[in-house]
């Protein structure tokens, strides 16, 4: 019996890929399952950066970047089929992130993760916890009569 082959795992930049490709590695993932494919063509047309693995035609791995590109780039949605895990694909699209000529000039890339021995592996810390998050779910609804909208002719925020 010959030996079973590796597969050749391609990565590229990019962001026009089928959204389809994207919401089925979603559904792999317990923190991604209820992203939808109106949710994925949005993420990738307001992505700054997407950084893909393939295995032929198959979309098995995806890192994407949002940012300024001068001083700061936040990493989202790094995300491998399971059937590629252990094999090097999420450290390579990290590695590619990192190190993408775009992104030379930024000084710290954020990400917020469940996993963070994996990013601690590639040179991420914990350490330098500064951030805070704000969840849209966990804050009370406003009544209609208190909504606020940003008025560009005054500079101001008014109720509407």
């Amino acid at each position: 019996m010959p030996p079973t082959l590796k597969p050749v795992i391609i990565f590229a930049e990019k962001k026009d890929l089928d959204p389809a490709k994207l919401v089925r590695l979603y559904q792999q993932a317990p923190w991604a399952k209820g992203r939808t494919l109106h949710d994925a063509r949005e993420i990738l047309r307001h992505t700054d950066i997407a950084v893909t693995a393939w295995d032929r035609d198959l979309l098995i791995g995806f890192g994407r970047v949002l940012t300024d590109y001068v001083y700061r780039a936040t990493i989202w949605d790094v995300i491998v089929d399971k059937a590629y895990q252990g094999q090097g694909v999420g450290s390579s699209i990290v590695q590619r992130i990192l190190n993408h000529p775009r992104l030379k000039k930024i000084e710290l890339f954020w990400l917020c993760t469940s996993r963070p021995g994996f990013y601690e592996k590639l040179g991420f810390s914990s350490k330098e916890q500064t951030g805070m998050v704000w969840s849209r779910t966990n804050q009370p609804r406003l009544e209609s009569s208190d909504r606020l909208i940003f008025s560009p002719y005054k500079d101001a925020w008014s109720i509407w």
